[in-house]
């Protein structure tokens, strides 16, 4: 792609750089951005700087928030017996949209992959064991994509959490494998959430 202007290119190059966006549809959105006042222009940017410098992680779920503790973790309304483990915030969205879930959260930060050099090292499993082995837990939700990926994590939570006795439950299987979960529509996330089956009846289907 020839451009007219090296910073024209620069700009289009970082664009294209976010998922799923190819060089065209960054050219398309930085002369859209072009078309704008500097003011809007501005806005967008700062926009942009002040979530990278401001953006949190929950100190207990490490979901994302504004504050130490996020609005779901600091609520009176929720079941603080019940903890969901879902990979990243893409998915603690996809379940609270189902309006079925009332539960708090816990974001692993992604998923055991050993192609991709993810380990359980590399991921928020040692804040989970911690919150389970401190007590007053009552069930764990393992709600992960149902990929290889997914299921290998699952099998290690399983192992890890086991001995403290808590019921660790899955979503049921009305997610097609190799599904991911933020792609799934709200009803069959919901009634997935709301059928979950211990994890032992699981693996032995």
């Amino acid at each position: 792609m020839n451009f007219s202007s090296k910073l024209l290119e620069d700009a289009v190059n970082e664009f294209a750089k976010l998922p799923g966006v190819g060089q065209k549809t960054a050219l398309r959105l930085v002369l859209h951005l072009l078309s704008k006042e500097k003011e809007e222009v501005n806005l967008f940017g700062n926009t942009l700087i002040r979530l990278k410098a401001e953006i949190k992680n929950c100190s207990i779920c490490r979901n994302i928030s504004d504050h130490v503790i996020c609005e779901i973790c600091s609520s009176n309304k929720r079941d603080k017996e019940t903890i969901c483990v879902v990979e990243d915030t893409r998915d603690v969205m996809a379940i609270e949209n189902t309006a079925q879930y009332f539960g708090v959260y816990h974001v692993l930060g992604g998923l055991i992959s050993p192609m991709d050099g993810v380990g359980p090292a590399d991921l928020f499993i040692d804040g989970l064991v911690d919150r389970v082995a401190a007590g007053g837990i009552k069930e764990v939700i393992l709600a992960l994509s149902p990929n290889m990926e997914g299921d290998t994590t699952l099998f290690y939570l399983y192992k890890r959490l086991k001995e403290f006795n808590v019921p660790i439950t899955t979503i049921a299987r009305g997610i097609a494998f190799g599904g991911e979960l933020e792609y799934t529509d709200e009803i069959t996330l919901g009634r997935s959430i709301i059928t979950r089956v211990p994890y032992e009846t699981a693996m032995m289907k």
